[in-house]
């Protein structure tokens, strides 16, 4: 079902449940992994999910749709994120460093993460990135979205996101180098 089906759906009483289920569906896993790769946790990328979906039940009548859904809901998802970390560690009064040692440490110990090791010195190198540099990079690399989508979602210049994913770059390669 396309975007604009959907949101006429939502708009009308009688099938806005049906519209949202419609919607849950064909965006859940993509926002569930764009969660996942910033907090590495199921769990906890479980749970903000569900904390996205139910922002966006309470707000998709409001939805100006002057941008896309899916940039909305990739907006929404990453101030979650961003939240969540931030919120991470304001709790523990931890360093940046000591979140991120804690996410690696997960990454060490998740079964549900698979891959190689050089996947996994990656993951590993993305959290020695301030969040919103790692966001930069999921969303370029593992999302392949277009530097003006990400614009859109993190209300960035498309010339600061370029700096800032050739920036991430350079850190991640410096790191895999010492490792």
């Amino acid at each position: 079902m396309e975007d604009k089906e959907i949101l006429e759906k939502f708009a009308n009483p009688d099938s806005r449940n049906l519209a949202f289920n419609q919607l849950v569906r064909k965006y859940q896993q993509k926002v569930y992994w764009h969660i996942r790769k910033m907090v590495i946790d199921h769990e906890d990328a479980d749970d903000l999910t569900q904390e996205v979906f139910l922002k966006v039940w309470k707000n998709l009548e409001n939805f100006r749709q002057d941008a896309q859904l899916y940039t909305w809901l990739y907006r929404i998802a990453t101030n979650e994120c961003l939240t969540f970390l931030s919120s991470k560690k304001r709790k523990f009064f931890l360093p940046i460093n000591d979140v991120a040692a804690e996410l690696a440490e997960k990454i060490d110990t998740t079964v549900n993460i698979s891959g190689d090791e050089i996947q996994l010195k990656l993951q590993k190198a993305l959290l020695k990135l301030p969040d919103k540099q790692r966001l930069v990079f999921n969303m370029k690399y593992y999302d392949d979205l277009k530097y003006e989508e990400i614009s859109e979602i993190l209300g960035t210049s498309v010339g600061a996101l370029k700096a800032s994913y050739h920036l991430a770059v350079k850190k991640i390669e410096e790191f895999l180098k010492q490792d």
